[in-house]
């Protein structure tokens, strides 16, 4: 097995974010894996969060957050880019994992055994992964994928990566990235706190024009009759891309704020968790499929948004 940290899937443990009690456990499989891939080669991913306070409602959906490719780079002195999977995939992870790289790749879920209570076997679902190990010979790949470290082999293995197979002309190769570790210097202790700290201001200043949750909460309010006369899958998806993102998202900026900015941050903290919770009510609330009126609970998410931005402005001034 060709492996980047020599980890093992048994004695694996999850960065906080994913393992401290958060009302979140998961944050989208795109910024997951790059925070237990971080973790598991001894960096704070919280460092490179600053670009989630950016978060903003898009139309149909908040930002799918992830960390700053620049943030990466001037912090960690990681580089993350496109790559072309022109060959087999095992082959491709195996020599950037032997030349200390790693590959993130899309795979369908229906063969990634980690989703066993959700899509494994029954859906076919993209998802990123982070390949840490790969045994092309014994059919073994283990990755970083949503909350933990993983390992699939044998049927999982050829359909998931596609060995062997004579695809259709009209499907198309998975997305692919190629992880260097050598773009630059890699911030430690206080330097890296004070680095990232810059970056949290940087990203501050770029946050959202007007407050967000207005424009969600309008949005809302049209889509809500289809919402609630439509399959609960509608319902499903409609809320990860909306109010579970919020919660999420936000709930990383609450634990950024504490780890970079301590106790002179905690009001804005307070803030942030508000807004947590009261996306969390939002899902509850939309979870029952009955007609209710969102307007107080946006009015709140609202108004912590305003708190949490001005008392982050206050302290990094």
């Amino acid at each position: 097995m060709v492996s980047l940290l020599g980890l093992d899937p048994a004695s694996h443990r999850p960065h906080a974010i994913h393992a401290g009690g958060a009302t979140y456990g998961e944050t989208n499989c795109y910024a997951d894996i790059v925070i237990e891939l971080l973790h598991a080669r001894g960096d704070e991913p919280l460092a490179v969060m600053g670009s989630a306070l950016r978060l903003d409602f898009e139309g149909d959906q908040w930002t799918f957050f992830k960390p700053a490719p620049e943030d990466l780079e001037l912090l960690l002195g990681i580089d993350i880019h496109e790559m072309q999977p022109y060959r087999p995939l095992p082959e491709q992870i195996a020599e950037q994992l032997a030349a200390g790289r790693t590959i993130i790749v899309e795979l369908d879920s229906f063969h990634l055994p980690d989703t066993a209570a959700t899509a494994y076997g029954r859906d076919h679902v993209k998802s990123s992964v982070a390949a840490e190990a790969i045994d092309t010979v014994g059919e073994r790949l283990r990755y970083f994928h949503n909350a933990g470290y993983f390992e699939l082999s044998g049927e999982d293995y050829r359909e998931a990566l596609r060995v062997a197979r004579d695809l259709p002309g009209d499907m198309l190769p998975p997305y692919t990235e190629l992880v260097r570790f050598d773009a630059g210097p890699r911030l430690t202790g206080e330097g890296l706190r004070a680095a990232a700290r810059e970056r949290v201001r940087g990203h501050l200043q770029r946050r959202p024009a007007d407050n967000p949750f207005p424009r969600f909460g309008g949005a809302l309010e049209q889509r809500l009759p289809s919402l609630l006369d439509g399959d609960a899958q509608e319902y499903h998806d409609y809320a990860f891309a909306t109010v579970r993102m919020v919660g999420a998202g936000f709930e990383v900026c609450a634990l950024l704020t504490d780890w970079l900015l301590g106790d002179e941050a905690a009001e804005a903290s307070s803030a942030l968790r508000r807004i947590v919770d009261d996306a969390k009510l939002l899902s509850f609330k939309l979870a029952r499929r009955r007609a209710f009126d969102p307007a107080p609970t946006i009015a709140q998410l609202g108004a912590a948004w305003d708190e949490a931005m001005g008392r982050l402005d206050d302290v990094l001034a």
